[in-house]
């Protein structure tokens, strides 16, 4: 009886390392390692780590090796809190090339498209917990298949109110054999209704780990004005990339709309924002065309964002966990970063930021960072348009005559892509290429503004 048994831990060691190659990995950390080694029992598993660990490819691998070829249906659901996080997911289940489709669904793009593409059954579908309960609850796609289900980022769905949501569907799979749950605090209890009984606990969560290349400052205002004392410190940092934090999205614009006022270039984000809104911003952060970002707590998780140099709170966080998550968008993989507390005359550090940070001291005069070395180019066809990152890159070198080092990140969506190009290169882009077809199609070529 053992024969078989070994027979398929062979071809799981052999489809791990076929993984990791396509994704051009030389092998697993600890926790994807040990997530693999849980996901053998047979018990559920509950996997607490933080954001840009690896937790993705750690419940992904596990969750490939459980599907089964000869059945053509869902097989396997991940609910995710944000659209971001729904996209990054299937990015890197599309790296992996695995053979098996999968569809991600999230609210704030038309349902018929999604509901289209259902009529193929994926093996795998990843969502936001609302989009998901409607295409259930309209039978979009069959569920009687699904076995194994993921909830990523479980601490934050329940944060953003998707209790009911999630209750509702995993109410309805009726043959689930398998929950792996991922946070990145063991704060929250966990709930009845995820059916999770007896897990296998792997804590590689931060809460006990100063993050080594970290250096947290406070900057105590001689008045309630924060908005020029942020200004002032993002004229000190110059063009490192600075990602600002406040408590409110009504806080969030207002900053913004300072900022611009003052003509210090920045993108702004939050949850009320339209999909085409959210992904132009990140992808002007994500490619250097600006260097501030000022964000809810929505960009302390689940977004896939660049390694940041300095995470400013202009909002005192309100618990301990929030200090942590933001901070843990800086000094990752043994890199330096800074955090900066600002506090206007009347505020004081609440009590769970410990050890107190270091006193900054602002230079009196600030001087206008200079602009960004690069800038973004909207053109209005993308990956549904069978438009690729390649057919972009070519129509930028012959077209628009750039050359190598003009020529900066290529980003394709679903309906439109984004372009950073040198920022002395525009004028001339825009004149060449602007009228031009993009594999024989006519289309807009702009500045993203």
């Amino acid at each position: 009886m053992i024969l078989p048994y070994l027979c398929n831990m062979r071809n799981n060691i052999a489809q791990i390392d076929n993984t990791l190659k396509s994704m051009g990995i030389e092998s697993l950390n600890a926790m994807q390692a040990a997530t693999i080694a849980a996901d053998e029992k047979d018990q559920d598993v509950i996997l607490l780590s933080p954001t840009g660990s690896g937790k993705t490819l750690a419940y992904l691998i596990p969750l490939l090796l459980s599907l089964n070829p000869d059945i053509q249906k869902v097989q396997a659901l991940v609910l995710v809190p944000t659209r971001e996080l729904a996209q990054q997911i299937e990015q890197v289940w599309r790296s992996m090339s695995t053979g098996y489709k999968v569809n991600i669904c999230f609210g704030g793009r038309p349902s018929n498209a999604e509901k289209r593409e259902l009529a193929f059954p994926p093996a795998v579908l990843i969502g936001t917990p609302g989009r998901l309960q409607d295409h259930i609850e309209r039978a979009n796609f069959e569920i009687d298949a699904i076995r194994t289900l993921v909830l990523d980022e479980f601490d934050k769905s329940l944060e953003m109110g998707f209790t009911d949501q999630m209750e509702a569907i995993i109410s309805r799979i009726p043959a689930l054999n398998k929950r792996i749950l991922t946070s990145a605090t063991d704060a929250v209890a966990i709930p009845p209704f995820t059916g999770i009984q007896n897990p296998i606990r792997l804590d590689f969560s931060e809460k006990d780990r100063v993050l080594a290349g970290l250096k947290i400052f406070s900057i105590k205002g001689n008045n309630n004005d924060k908005m020029d004392l942020l200004y002032r410190l993002l004229c000190y940092l110059g063009n490192d990339s600075s990602l600002v934090f406040c408590n409110q999205r009504d806080t969030v614009e207002k900053v913004s709309a300072y900022l611009t006022n003052r003509k210090l270039k920045n993108e702004f984000f939050h949850g009320k924002l339209e999909q085409p809104e959210r992904e132009r911003a990140l992808s002007k952060f994500r490619n250097g065309s600006c260097t501030t970002f000022i964000s809810t707590d929505l960009a302390s998780r689940g977004l896939d964002i660049p390694e940041i140099r300095n995470v400013i709170h202009f909002d005192v966080p309100v618990r301990n966990d929030e200090f942590i998550h933001r901070n843990g968008r800086t000094a990752r993989m043994s890199t330096e970063g800074s955090a900066f507390v600002l506090l206007s005359a009347t505020e004081d550090l609440p009590g769970f930021i410990t050890p107190l940070p270091t006193p900054f001291a602002l230079p009196l005069i600030a001087s206008a960072p200079p602009k960004p070395e690069w800038a973004t180019l909207y053109i209005g066809k993308g990956k549904k348009d069978k438009l690729s990152k390649m057919d972009v890159v070519g129509f930028m070198f012959k077209k628009g005559q750039l050359a190598k080092e003009e020529l900066g990140m290529v980003e394709v969506k679903d309906y439109y892509s984004f372009v950073a190009i040198k920022i002395d290169k525009v004028n001339d882009v825009l004149r060449l290429a602007g009228n031009e077809k993009i594999k024989n199609m006519k289309t807009k070529i702009e500045l993203a503004e």
